[in-house]
């Protein structure tokens, strides 16, 4: 008896699901990311790898996932398709975004990583990887495109697998080689004597970041584990994580504090005060450690960056990783040298082999949390200062970032055009009617990611609808740190008026 089969389009698929690409790779509520949903996205992904000529029969996958209560669960479906399509799964455990990607760079195969990086729980994500790296924009549109066959028999009518499959055996590998990446590179004892407090929470990339930094010589207090998830967002931390920071730096008298995200591809700097850096700043220091002359970063972030001038081009992209990826390759194929890249969230991307101190360190073109922390952590060491007197050395401008929860896309959409019709005096009129009386007047705008405001004082508001949650975006930045959290708060209120 032939078995029956479904013929499943993905773009209708992410229509009907809710499961869509955002900044990052497919996310969408865990209700709605069924079995055969992540089953038919990972074969989508895969064709279209093949079809592209990327990929032997037979060939390995790596497969990884965050500590999400639903991640397991959605591990298993990716790894079932991977084996319905000919090939060869790694379960490469639950290690963060960048060591997956990492190895796959290495091994020459295609990774794929299990998270929802910062979002709550109750939504997760899959995160795809060519053996050179994240995909493109491009890449998302050729998966978009991929009709991909389901046996009607392996799935109940609710979604699920009719027999969960299981997961192949642990390799360790992934793990062991990104550990190694910083402990080959980084100064042996270069962080002796430094009392770091590393805070767990839920994030995959605590036990390397343990095992790094105890290996280059801190004492590392570890503190704040949960068992269950915790959605640290490195752009928006929450008021108790600010709180919490400044009681575990003022009992245990920290040198620093660190952290990541749920899936470890954005940092969490404190500093000996339990201030947390903005991810941005992170990542121009970041950047002057590692002796980065051409950098790629998004129009939301920090414009010390230019002011410093510390490097020699700085290019400004749409937000999301594949964007800044596009424009590092694109530096380097006019030439550019010591390409990196970075993001507000302080997740930190290079292009290209590194060397410092006779080591060398192979270029990760994708996010990753673990070398900011390092690299804030030497520049303050090699400059004799504290980590806040790092921030002391850049041009006195200041960020700040929050967002308006369950605010639909499309009503963000809406109103943002209402203020950007394309006729700039108009534009200019509706935004002075909305923001003229705390902000003043407009002096130039910027529509390369959401609406980007410059006011004449030299203030600035950026408004973009998030590509991850129903969330709208909104960032300051400032000549002080009150005055760009002042412009937050009052932000904020100004905009609930859309709701």
């Amino acid at each position: 008896m032939q078995e029956e089969h479904e013929a499943l389009k993905i773009a209708a698929l992410m229509e009907v699901s809710g499961v869509k690409f955002g900044t990052s790779g497919a996310r969408g509520l865990v209700g709605a990311m069924t079995d055969r949903v992540c089953y038919a996205y990972t074969c989508a992904f895969l064709q279209y790898l093949d079809q592209q000529g990327e990929l032997e029969p037979g060939a390995r996958v790596a497969v990884a996932g965050d500590h999400r209560s639903s991640t397991p669960r959605i591990m298993a479906a990716v790894v079932q398709a991977v084996r319905a399509l000919g090939f060869d799964p790694v379960n490469c455990g639950h290690i963060p975004s960048p060591a997956v990607a990492l190895y796959g760079i290495e091994q020459g195969m295609p990774s794929i990583m299990v998270t929802g990086s910062h979002i709550p729980d109750d939504r997760n994500g899959i995160k795809f990887n060519k053996a050179s790296g994240e995909i493109l924009k491009i890449d998302e549109q050729g998966i978009r495109k991929q009709q991909v066959s389901l046996r009607l028999a392996m799935f109940t009518p609710e979604g699920a697998f009719t027999a969960p499959p299981a997961l192949p055996s642990l390799d360790e590998q992934a793990y062991r080689n990104y550990v190694q990446r910083y402990l080959g590179f980084f100064p042996a004892h270069s962080l002796r004597g430094r009392r770091i407090g590393l805070y767990e929470h839920s994030s995959v990339a605590s036990r390397a970041l343990l095992e790094i930094l105890e290996g280059l010589g801190a004492e590392v207090l570890r503190l704040g584990y949960s068992d269950t998830f915790v959605p640290v967002d490195t752009e928006a931390v929450r008021p108790e994580d600010r709180e919490l920071a400044k009681s575990w730096s003022g009992e245990h008298g920290l040198d620093a504090l660190v952290s990541t995200d749920g899936d470890g591809d954005r940092p969490l700097i404190g500093d000996e005060n339990g201030e947390w850096l903005r991810g941005d700043v992170a990542g121009i220091l970041c950047a002057r450690y590692l002796g980065a002359r051409h950098l790629a970063t998004p129009v939301s972030c920090n414009s010390a960056v230019e002011k410093c001038g510390w490097f020699q081009k700085v290019d400004r992209t749409r937000i999301g990783s594949p964007y800044v990826i596009e424009a590092m390759s694109n530096l380097l194929a006019g030439g550019g040298q010591r390409v990196v890249g970075y993001e507000a969230n302080g997740g930190f991307l290079t292009a290209d082999p590194l060397e410092q101190n006779g080591h060398v360190l192979a270029a990760l073109p994708t996010r990753d949390a673990v070398i900011v922390i390092l690299a804030v952590l030497m520049l303050s060491g090699e400059q004799g200062v504290s980590v806040s007197g790092l921030l002391q050395r850049l041009p006195a401008r200041y960020t700040g970032s929050d967002r308006l929860k369950a605010f639909p896309g499309e009503v963000s959409r809406h109103h943002i055009g209402l203020l950007n019709s394309g006729d700039l005096e108009q534009d200019r009129l509706a935004i002075e009617s909305l923001f003229g009386d705390r902000f003043g007047r407009v002096a130039h705008l910027d529509d390369t990611d959401g609406l980007r405001i410059t006011f004449e004082n030299d203030e600035v508001i950026h408004l973009r609808p998030s590509g991850n949650a129903p969330e709208l975006r909104c960032y300051t930045e400032a000549d002080s740190d009150r005055r760009a959290r002042e412009m937050i708060q009052s932000c904020l209120e100004l905009l609930e008026r859309w709701r």
